[in-house]
């Protein structure tokens, strides 16, 4: 019998027993994210400002720095010059780079757009010539899929692709738009269509004939970082340097956007830690009325919400990963890889999603506590919450990705991987029955709090489906607040599983305290969307089932985030956890 709780989408019908949390990272892990840690403080943060006033050209050096160091390689194969190690390390080196505001950009986008689609869909000889480059440093690649009218709809590029009168290369016609690491990159995947329908990717070098570049865009953040225009004049490109299959090319970018999308939860969450560490310092030696202003409660009340919002996305990024990681291990090749990730794109959609806007909101709130320095361009405050913008944007916006949200899961129920049609309607039925059952059991109520706020993901989900069957896709609002309760289950389930491994009280507390705001969000989401769905008796008797499905049971919660925030104080910042049985 399948575990659907280890499929993906599939702990909507089945609650797993745990979870891969951080408190799982093995030493090798752990020492790949010091070394990362020291690099970004000893080598790329006294070179920051400079690199943000425009001296672009010092992204070269360190990352032929960061390929010495091993960073550039986790995810090559060895036999390519690489490591070839665990997701979890790649993402643990993400979350570590995110305190580098545009050179994390640099980076990232080299490793995994940038890298990953020869890793996954190149030849051996394309490997062979390309990857020992990438993974020292010697290279720094690109990717190039947007163009000005082609952002959310990629496909719908005009890069044209024509095979030359001798066959022996293509000349690509087009421009691209908002290419990170354009200034300095030495390879570029570049999409383009071929006969004008077959999408299709293409290994481009910066020297071939016919490739050049617009100026540095003069962007809101990220400003270490270079975004510039690829521009494609008749650019010769041997018909070796196809990459994967003519025609095939939404398989390279959806499959390698979804790993910039988990990776992006990763780096939210490092964002997120550094902006409280950040922040709590600041508290801490601010003084205002002859006490820190750590001192407050509603400074504390700040401390605490962001902690509690920063440890439900990092349960959720890391349980995710744990199951990437878990379907990979054993399977050879590059097709066990993306199969292991295409099972999980409805989480790396979810962790896109949740932790982007989980680190807008910690970086607010880090600044409102700063105050007016918060303001200044003398506080790194300041920097990050400019560079943090784009996130919502980068690898899908979140809006494209709430939409991806429900519309994959009801992919995978008509093709019959997910019986969520069937659980939906059961579930109506059973709802409209009083439910007496008393949990057990110290995290019996929580437990059973966490399934009524999936069953509600589910009977919103199915009376959607019921009410406008294939019309579906163009109810984007209805879909939106799906996808906000669907995220609002995963991250809550995530914070609670996570603390009942931990054991600790701090780690309940937090669990409990961020389940407690899912359920409201819950609640005001399926009030917005039910009347969409029904109306008269049958709209009230819904608004009736999602008010039981999201009770609440009365919680002191001055006192749990006064508790929290004394240990955020006490650890100058987000607290580590070591479970009890430790």
């Amino acid at each position: 019998m399948t575990d659907l709780s280890q499929r993906g989408g599939g702990w909507l019908l089945e609650a797993p027993d745990s979870i891969y949390a951080p408190e799982d990272f093995d030493g090798a892990t752990r020492e790949l994210a010091k070394i990362t840690r020291q690099f970004v403080e000893r080598d790329v943060l006294p070179k920051l400002e400079r690199m943000e006033a425009g001296e672009l050209d010092l992204n070269v050096p360190l990352m032929e720095r960061a390929g010495e160091l091993g960073a550039l390689s986790v995810e090559v194969p060895e036999e390519y010059g690489g490591l070839d190690l665990p997701k979890v390390v790649s993402a643990v080196v993400t979350e570590e780079l995110a305190a580098a505001g545009g050179f994390a950009v640099t980076m990232t986008a080299h490793t995994s757009i940038g890298t990953l689609p020869l890793v996954y869909f190149g030849t051996d000889e394309q490997k062979r010539r390309y990857l020992p480059r990438l993974a020292s440093g010697e290279w720094i690649a690109a990717y190039a899929l947007t163009e000005a009218n082609s952002g959310s709809d990629a496909l719908a590029a005009r890069t044209r692709a024509t095979l030359s009168g001798d066959g022996t290369h293509y000349l690509l016609n087009g421009t691209k738009q908002f290419i990170s690491n354009a200034g300095f990159a030495n390879l570029f995947t570049v999409f383009a269509q071929v006969d004008s329908d077959k999408f299709t990717a293409f290994l481009v070098e910066r020297d071939f004939p016919g490739v050049s570049f617009g100026n540095e865009e003069q962007k809101m953040g990220i400003k270490s970082s270079s975004t510039r225009q690829v521009i494609l004049q008749n650019a010769e490109v041997p018909r070796d340097n196809v990459l994967g299959e003519i025609g095939k090319g939404h398989r390279i970018a959806f499959n390698v956007l979804n790993v910039g999308r988990f990776k992006l939860g990763a780096s939210s969450v490092g964002g997120a830690k550094r902006a409280l560490e950040q922040a709590t310092e600041y508290a801490v030696e601010r003084k205002q009325f002859g006490q820190p202003i750590a001192s407050f409660g509603l400074i504390k009340q700040k401390l605490a919400r962001m902690a509690v919002r920063l440890f439900a996305s990092e349960s959720a990024v890391y349980r995710t990963i744990g199951l990437i990681d878990a379907a990979i291990a054993g399977r050879a090749g590059s097709e066990a890889v993306l199969s292991g990730i295409q099972e999980y794109l409805i989480e790396c959609s979810i962790l896109k999603v949740l932790g982007t806007e989980m680190l807008d909101y910690v970086l607010d709130e880090a600044l409102q506590i700063h105050g007016g320095y918060g303001y200044l361009h003398d506080f790194p405050i300041e920097r990050a919450n400019r560079d943090a913008r784009i996130q919502r944007i980068f690898e899908g916006t979140n809006e494209i990705n709430r939409l991806l949200i429900p519309d994959m899961l009801f992919r995978r129920a008509m093709k019959g991987e997910l019986p969520l049609i069937d659980a939906a309607h059961r579930l109506k039925g059973e709802l409209l029955e009083p439910s007496f059952e008393q949990p057990d059991g110290e995290w019996g109520l929580v437990r059973q709090q966490v399934a009524n706020l999936k069953k509600l993901a589910l009977f919103v989900a199915g009376l959607a489906a019921e009410r406008f069957g294939n019309a579906l896709e163009h109810e984007q609002e209805v879909l939106g607040a799906i996808a906000d309760i669907v995220i609002e289950a995963f991250a809550a389930e995530s914070a609670v599983l996570r603390a009942i491994q931990i054991g600790t009280s701090e780690a309940a507390a937090m669990a409990r305290l961020y389940l407690d705001r899912s359920l409201e969000i819950g609640l005001q989401e399926a009030t917005y969307s039910l009347s969409r769905l029904a109306e008269g008796d049958d709209v009230r008797m819904y608004l009736s089932i999602a008010r039981r499905l999201t009770r609440r049971e009365p919680l002191d919660t001055v006192g749990v985030e006064r508790q929290i925030a004394e240990r955020v104080i006490e650890s100058r910042g987000y607290p580590t956890f070591v479970p009890i049985s430790s």
